[in-house]
């Protein structure tokens, strides 16, 4: 009789049917990956702070100390989420998102109104407040999209944070694209388009965003890889429009023609949505029908035997007793470390020896991959390089940011899996890379920036999905929302330390040396400028010990860690979704207790299988 419905109306569906298949899409596992996807790869703002801060830089009058105090607040505000954390602990994704919808558009409104005029001048305090709102709003739509996904899909986190981390990477070229569509090449109007744009599509999927019962699909891993090559298309695109865009100077309508076709491909995941979940409904349709040829409904059922008697059995140790476990495992006290992969609590977690050496490798290495971002522009002057290289450069970052992400977590996916290869030796490797990254900053070589932007953005994009997947691996799930914004507060941390102490001071130190040289003294007001090789020479050195330092860090991780990475770390997931599976068959053929459920419950009436 199913089948029978199923053969009418368009493509095989009536019009009721098509509206239960809409639904069936509309409240799927898959639809929520596609509207994080796009939440995501708008949520990138705060990558692109080197576009437009030489306009802030010469609207406001600051120096490049203040500009980098600035960034350090843009970073403080996009990576310490402690606060998003908690509240996704005790309400929904969807209450998250709205906050974060409010700030988003809040901070970076008002950086808008100053630095186009609008308002009186803030003092510098008002615009690190503006632009750490702003920024913050970013962990609100990280930990709502991200945290949501990871949990609906366990057993495949490296791909599902290699995706959306991926696309907050490569966002800072998708926005640039509808930037140049939307307002020409107006550098302060990108200020109000971030402002606006995140906040609105944040807003569109509030509803889709939510925590959905895991049950394991055999194809779950095929289904990424289609969604990774076509954001691998995507960053293709992107690439090639930029090189071209480069080359020649484009005119709006061109640049309009390529926002339509990157509007086109981010759409493009909602076609394998749709044909994963037509898969799952046919698949459902075939079990009904062979469910119902084969369901034999007996007229007098047999009883139920009589539950057998209770059974008194001494314990032979004292040592098995439950209190004698509490005793061995207390889980009150927040110092008690329980074993690596189950759920720690927050307090737990924070004061284990294992995220303290997280914290330490995320501040060398993401604290310096950083600085170097958020420098780019300033370094591309500073080297004698055209605005519109300076421009490609930051492109070329968000790009390989993108990919950075996507291939430390399907590969480190695909290792762990296959090979037993732990997360934690990847991110060593990566933190190596990043030295050769900050050398070529700072010895300057002809050209050399280019590169040096590739490799920069490759290894900054590559340790947020390692980092967040060892923090999943390590402390568990449950508190999973607020220890994956412990870790990222360490960012910050090494960008203040490394930007503002050490990149920033250096850089107007030779600014100084060089108007002394000419035989002047600053302006009240003046901008500073230095030009060469020795404006970021030491700094850049500096970035390059404080990575291989932080690389140092990290190999004690992997030591600490190596038996675990050795065993089946998701064995508890699979047997979950196994019982789920279970649960489910049993009551599709009968609404009988699982058998799991058997030794703790009374004998179920079969003739009455609702009071079960």
């Amino acid at each position: 009789m199913v089948a029978a419905e199923f053969t009418s109306g368009f493509g095989g569906f009536g019009n009721k049917e098509m509206r239960s298949f809409g639904f069936q899409v509309l409240h799927g596992r898959w639809f929520m990956v596609f509207a994080s996807m796009l939440i995501l790869s708008m949520s990138g703002a705060t990558y692109m702070f080197g576009l437009y801060s030489n306009e802030v830089k010469i609207s406001l009058g600051y120096d490049q100390t203040t500009v980098n105090l600035l960034s350090f607040f843009k970073d403080l505000g996009g990576n310490v989420g402690i606060i998003a954390g908690l509240v996704n602990e005790v309400t929904g994704p969807w209450v998250v998102l709205l906050i974060g919808a409010l700030m988003n558009f809040f901070g970076y409104f008002m950086i808008w109104m100053a630095v186009t005029g609008r308002t009186s001048k803030p003092r510098v305090w008002q615009m690190c407040l503006y632009i750490c709102i702003g920024a913050n709003s970013q962990t609100f739509s990280n930990t709502g999209a991200v945290v949501s996904c990871v949990k609906n899909f366990p057993e495949s986190r490296g791909s599902v944070l290699g995706i959306l981390k991926g696309l907050v990477g490569l966002s800072g070229a998708i926005i640039t694209q509808l930037f140049h569509a939307f307002y020409g090449k107006d550098l302060k109007s990108l200020i109000l388009l971030i402002g606006w744009l995140p906040a609105s599509v944040s807003m569109v999927f509030l509803p889709i965003i939510r925590l959905i019962k895991y049950v394991r699909q055999s194809n779950e891993l095929k289904v990424f890889y289609n969604l990774l090559y076509i954001t691998l298309g995507l960053a293709g695109f992107l690439m090639a429009i930029i090189i071209i865009q480069h080359k020649l100077k484009s005119s709006r309508i061109e640049y309009i023609g390529s926002a339509l076709v990157v509007t086109v491909l981010l759409c493009l995941p909602l076609g394998v949505v749709i044909f994963e979940e037509l898969k799952i409904r046919k698949s459902k349709i075939r079990a009904l029908n062979d469910q119902s040829e084969l369901k034999v409904v007996a007229e007098n059922p047999v009883p139920a035997p009589p539950p057998p008697p209770p059974v008194e059995v001494a314990l032979p140790l004292a040592a098995e007793s439950p209190q004698t476990q509490s005793q061995q495992k207390p889980t009150s006290c927040c110092f008690s470390r329980p074993n690596r992969g189950e759920d720690y609590t927050i307090l737990q977690a924070v004061f284990s020896v294992d995220m303290l050496i997280l914290f330490l490798v995320t501040s060398c290495g993401v604290g310096g991959t950083l600085t170097a971002i958020d420098n780019l522009g300033q370094i591309g002057s500073s080297l004698g390089y055209p605005s519109d290289s300076i421009s490609t450069f930051i492109s070329l970052v968000s790009i390989w940011n993108y990919l950075g992400r996507v291939t430390s977590g399907f590969s480190s996916e695909v290792l762990l899996k296959k090979y037993k290869f732990p997360r934690p030796l990847m991110l060593t490797l990566v933190l190596l890379l990043s030295c050769a990254g900050h050398l070529l900053i700072a010895f300057g070589v002809p050209n050399s920036l280019y590169f040096a932007s590739v490799i920069i953005g490759f290894c900054f994009g590559a340790q947020w999905p390692l980092i967040f997947a060892i923090i999943s691996e390590i402390f568990g799930l449950k508190y999973y929302a607020t220890l994956i914004n412990v870790g990222g507060a360490a960012s910050p941390i090494g960008a203040y330390l490394l930007n503002v102490r050490v990149a920033g001071n250096l850089y107007d130190a030779e600014a100084l040396k060089q108007l002394k040289a000419l035989g002047r003294t600053r302006k009240k007001g003046e901008d500073l400028r230095c030009v060469g090789v020795q404006c970021y020479k030491l700094a850049f050195i500096i970035m390059a010990a404080v990575a291989f330092f932080g690389s140092l860090v990290s190999f004690i991780l992997v030591i600490r860690t190596r038996k675990f990475y050795k065993s089946d770390i998701y064995k508890k997931f699979r047997e979950a979704a196994e019982a789920t599976e279970s649960d489910n068959v049993a009551a599709a053929s009968g609404g009988l207790v699982p058998p799991r459920e058997m030794d703790s419950k009374a004998p179920v009436n079969s003739a009455n299988p609702s009071t079960s």
